[in-house]
């Protein structure tokens, strides 16, 4: 799998990363094991997670398999914190960050995460707050790179640009929805990471699983969307709009003799900024579907084609 430098950082990672959102409630520790030792197999270094995930199962499965799959070394984990299991609660402040950096460090069986993400802003937070918090977190060693998720354009642009006035650590990463499905970063979320040097760190390149055409003939007893916890999160994206993208997905999935998914993923992995689309599974089997995507390359003419029918 091929290596990539996030941003304008030292720090290089695979160009697939590793999600577990669902690690802890509809992925079980054979599922993970199994996904984990998958992801490392094919090359994967990018492990992603957050200390909301499954109310902190996540980062404990991960903590709790990795050494006996890679060195520590070989692995780049990244985690995010400030944003609740709980909707809407968000806290970025100095206090509960590094309290969640500590528990997720805890969790997670190691000194140091690589990259530390603070998940969702915050209007009732100072910046400044929040950005001391990132640098404690490298001056002291328990972080080795910093960013942010889910920002909009101005919110990255302010920050990256009061993180260089302080002059100590520098961001390095955005994580962001993006997908053929979701291409609201590209008005001003990619232009501000590309002028700043933030990597772009793509979540549900899938389109929350919708892209994979799954759904086009009704919602799977099994998938997402007939779950009571993540069917609104995928209802999102069933609607007329999406089934036209689907659509010409599934095309050019059959004109080029692969699945949907590793047209869905090519596309975002190769989008201007992005250093690597966070793939998610509920199961070994469907992760290894997706891991081929590294080996598939776009024909100008069918990258075209989806940038029209999704613009």
């Amino acid at each position: 799998m091929q290596q990539r430098y996030v941003g304008a950082s030292g720090l290089r990672v695979s160009s697939l990363a590793l999600g577990t959102m669902t690690w802890g409630r509809d992925t079980d520790e054979h599922e993970a094991r199994e996904q984990l030792a998958a992801f490392l197999q094919a090359g994967g270094t990018l492990v992603d997670t957050a200390d909301g995930y499954g109310d902190g199962m996540a980062e404990e499965l991960i903590g709790g398999l990795l050494p006996g799959l890679a060195p520590r070394e070989d692995v780049v984990l990244c985690t995010k914190a400030g944003l609740g299991s709980r909707a809407g609660a968000v806290d970025t402040s100095r206090r509960a960050l590094l309290a969640a950096l500590d528990t997720s460090l805890a969790r997670l069986g190691t000194d140091y995460v690589d990259l530390w993400l603070v998940h969702a802003w915050s209007d009732d937070v100072p910046l400044d707050e929040t950005l001391s918090a990132l640098e404690w977190a490298v001056s002291t060693g328990r972080a080795r790179y910093v960013g942010v998720c889910n920002y909009g354009g101005w919110q990255s642009a302010r920050a990256a640009t009061l993180a260089e006035v302080r002059g100590t650590t520098p961001l390095v990463a955005h994580q962001v929805e993006y997908s053929l499905l979701a291409r609201q970063a590209e008005s001003e979320v990619v232009g501000a990471a590309q002028a700043l040097g933030l990597g772009l760190l793509a979540w549900s390149p899938l389109g929350r699983g919708v892209l994979t055409g799954k759904y086009r003939h009704g919602t799977p007893a099994d998938s997402r969307a007939a779950s009571p916890h993540l069917a609104a999160f995928v209802e999102h994206h069933l609607d007329d709009r999406s089934r036209r993208i689907v659509d010409a997905v599934v095309t050019a999935a059959d004109g080029l003799g692969c699945s949907p998914a590793e047209i869905a993923l090519a596309w975002v992995r190769d989008q201007p900024g992005v250093v690597a689309p966070v793939v998610g599974a509920r199961t070994a089997a469907q992760l290894r579907g997706t891991l081929t995507s590294a080996e598939v390359h776009l024909p100008p003419e069918i990258r075209d084609a989806l940038d029209e029918v999704s613009a």
